[in-house]
């Protein structure tokens, strides 16, 4: 499930492109007190992702601005939109870094994964390869860790794609899933180098940007899919990488 924020801004502002961990602060700081915080003390994957303000362009006052945060944790969801929903009935503005906005309106959003879909990454997707792999994909690096990049082996993306969502699966339902590979056609569209900031220091993250189709999805597959969705594609998704988007749902 999904909350739909629509913005108007209350200042000029230039569109930043190392605003993620501003984002990311606002919903690390809706948590605190609540029992949802304790996710970010324990190991393991935290079940939310949240797209870009968007358009993702220069804003300036009055201008209309988006923002959707996304969970498979139904609970968390309706618990967020309170709390979101207590700050657009206080009329305090939203701060992100430099960017001020005003939430005018909210609203929930339910996609479905039928056993046809397209989706499309709103944010890079994140894929770091370990050391201990770097033969396996003929890398020489002496890093602790690469970002797949397309110089890489295509393989070192996908197969750390497929179990990345198996883990996620694992830990949600609490079950091991019978689909050990999800992923059927891929249109790779662009790397993308984002600034972030952990612990004070900017780092250099590298994601790509994805197109991906399923045919013939049963109903395991349609549940991991829509798991991935929800909670995001690859690695860093409380950050705010990885945020899916349904392109199409047929039957």
């Amino acid at each position: 499930m999904r909350v739909l924020l629509t913005l108007k801004s209350l200042k000029d502002c230039a569109y930043d492109k190392a605003y993620y961990h501003k984002l990311r602060g606002f919903f690390y700081n809706l948590q605190q007190g609540s029992k949802y915080f304790n996710k970010h003390n324990n190991e393991g994957y935290k079940f939310y992702s949240f797209s870009n303000i968007f358009p993702a362009i220069d804003v300036h006052t009055g201008d209309k601005r988006s923002l959707i945060v996304s969970s498979p944790d139904n609970d968390f969801i309706h618990w967020l939109y309170r709390k979101i929903a207590a700050i657009k009935e206080s009329q305090t503005p939203l701060n992100i870094g430099e960017a001020q906005f005003e939430i005018q309106k909210l609203n929930f959003l339910s996609p479905e994964i039928r056993t046809k879909a397209k989706l499309i990454t709103g944010t890079p997707i994140i894929m770091r390869i370990p050391k201990e792999k770097y033969s396996s994909y003929e890398i020489k690096s002496i890093r602790p860790y690469e970002f797949w990049r397309p110089e890489h082996d295509f393989n070192a993306f996908i197969n750390g794609l497929n179990g990345n969502l198996n883990k996620k699966y694992e830990q949600f339902y609490g079950k091991e899933t019978e689909t050990s590979n999800i992923f059927e056609e891929f249109t790779f569209k662009k790397s993308v180098c984002v600034h972030r900031i952990e612990k004070g220091k900017e780092q250099r993250t590298i994601g790509s940007l994805w197109e991906f189709e399923f045919s013939h999805l049963n109903n395991e597959q349609r549940k991991m899919l829509w798991l991935g969705l929800e909670s995001g594609f690859g690695e860093l998704n409380s950050s705010g990488f990885g945020f899916m988007n349904i392109a199409r749902s047929l039957n």
